[in-house]
Order: C-alpha cells, then structure tokens, then sequence
C-alpha cells in the first residue's frame, strides 16, 4: 500500500497539471459518472493529503477523496490525451496534461463537512504544517498495545506504512513489541522528528531511504537493492540478513496481520531497556 509521502507527492503533481484552471472530468470506466459529472467543468483550487488521503477542492463542486488501497495509482500525463486503456475509474484533463486513476479504493465526491470528519477522525500527518505530535503521544503513552501496531493504526497516526514503520523503529533503537504505554516521550519525539525528516525525503525524491552515509551500496562495497519501493533499508523485507550495523540475523513475525522486520539485537526489548 502506498505511504504517506505518495500522496503528498500526489498532491503536488496533481496541482501542478491542474490548478487554478478548468479541468474536464469523465469516467471511462462507468463506475465514477455521477461523481465526475460533478466536478467537471470546475476550477481545482486546492490540493492536499492528509495521511493516505488525497483530497481535492473543486470550486462550487466539493472534494474529490481518493484511497489509492494496495493497488490504486493516479498516472499523470502530458497532452495530447490518448483514448483510455484498462479500468480507468476517474479521468481529469485539460489542454496541457491529463490524469487517470486506477484501482483506488474509494473515489467520491465529499463535502467540507465530510471532510472535516474524515481528517477529524485521522492522527496526525508529520508531513502536514498542522500536524501535532503530542495528539499521537497521548494516544500512543495510553495504549498496551506494541508501539509497532500503534505506528500502523491511522487513528493513532497517519500516513506511516510498513516500511517506515520497521525502519523508524530500528533507526531508534526500539524492539516493536514494546507496549506504547511503556514507550519514553524523548523516543516518541526522536520517532517523529526521524519521521518528518525520512518522509520529506520520500516526497521530495519518490523513494524511502534510511541507512545512513557508512552503511550505503557505495561505503559498504555491497549491491545496491532491488525492491519494489526502490530505497536502501535496514530491515525492512530482509528476513534471514545480516544486519548492516551489528550482523544479526533480521527477524520477521505477523503482528496485525502485517508483516514486522526488526533486529533482535540492535532493537532492545522494551521492557528491559536501560533508561
């Protein structure tokens, strides 16, 4: 499923073909004609993305909100605009650009009111100017569950994936099964500023990377790797690894039905930390 950082990139691309102008849209694919009925002819006057939300404003229209899920995609294109291929749910354009959506899990047309619910509802985004650690804090500080569920629960905190999960988690030190309600307020502002700095990254370059300079392809004089997200990890997919830091072998378990990647040695168990 895409993280966060994808769909404030969204957001911006998607400004970038569309804003301040006119935009036509349609739905090839059947499924999305009332809603793009709605919205086409209107002027897009803002974009954002909260979490794994995007949201668009369209003038006297309302807000598109898509969840792109595990396979959704937006691919965002210059003109001329080709007829559609595939399942094409929602399609907007304009002279210069168009953009089509596929395989999304939700595409509706919402009100401000349905919106305000909606980010109501959500934890804080790091990545938004209005976000606020301490919301996350407070709900993480009263909670027995592991600090390695609570990172995934949107309600808790929002737009943080699997990938950033492991590996905010083994950048500080912290064994995932540690309950939050044992985990320290320092850790906690160490996870978020960590948090806010790998995931501008993301948007600003599209991938997650992690390792810091002396653990790198080119300091360790090892192969670049290959995955599907395209950054160089700790943890993250590299059960049965040597650990880059300490050459542990990494560990994987089914923690809420995700898979969980950590080192059993750099990631002390929560409960017999030193302080």
């Amino acid at each position: 499923m895409p993280e966060g950082h994808t769909l404030h990139r969204l957001a911006n691309d998607v400004w970038d073909a569309f804003g301040g102008r006119s935009v036509r849209a349609s739905s090839p694919q059947g499924r999305f004609v009332d809603g793009a009925a709605l919205l086409d002819g209107h002027v897009l006057r803002q974009t954002e993305a909260h979490g794994k939300h995007f949201l668009a404003d369209f003038e006297g229209a309302g807000w598109l909100h898509i969840h792109l899920g595990l396979i959704g995609k937006m691919d965002i294109k210059p003109a001329p605009v080709p007829e559609p291929v595939g399942a094409v749910r929602v399609r907007l354009q304009n002279d210069t650009a168009y953009a089509d959506l596929r395989g999304a899990t939700v595409c509706e047309v919402i009100t401000d009111e349905e919106r305000a619910t909606l980010l109501g509802r959500l934890g804080p985004d790091p990545l938004r100017d209005d976000a606020d650690p301490e919301l996350a804090w407070k709900r993480i500080h009263r909670s027995k569950l592991p600090i390695g569920q609570l990172l995934m629960n949107q309600d808790v905190l929002s737009g943080v994936g699997n990938v950033y999960r492991a590996e905010v988690l083994f950048r500080a030190k912290l064994n995932p099964m540690t309950p939050g309600n044992v985990v320290k307020k320092r850790e906690w502002q160490g996870m978020w500023d960590d948090l806010l700095e790998l995931m501008k990254y993301g948007v600003e370059t599209g991938r997650i990377d992690t390792v810091a300079d002396d653990h790198t392809p080119e300091a360790m004089g090892r192969d670049p790797r290959q995955d599907d997200h395209g950054g160089e990890v700790y943890v993250y997919r590299r059960h049965g690894q040597r650990c880059y830091v300490c050459q542990s072998v990494i560990r994987t378990k089914i923690l809420a039905g995700r898979n969980l990647f950590w080192c059993p040695k750099c990631q002390r168990t929560g409960l017999t930390r030193k302080s």
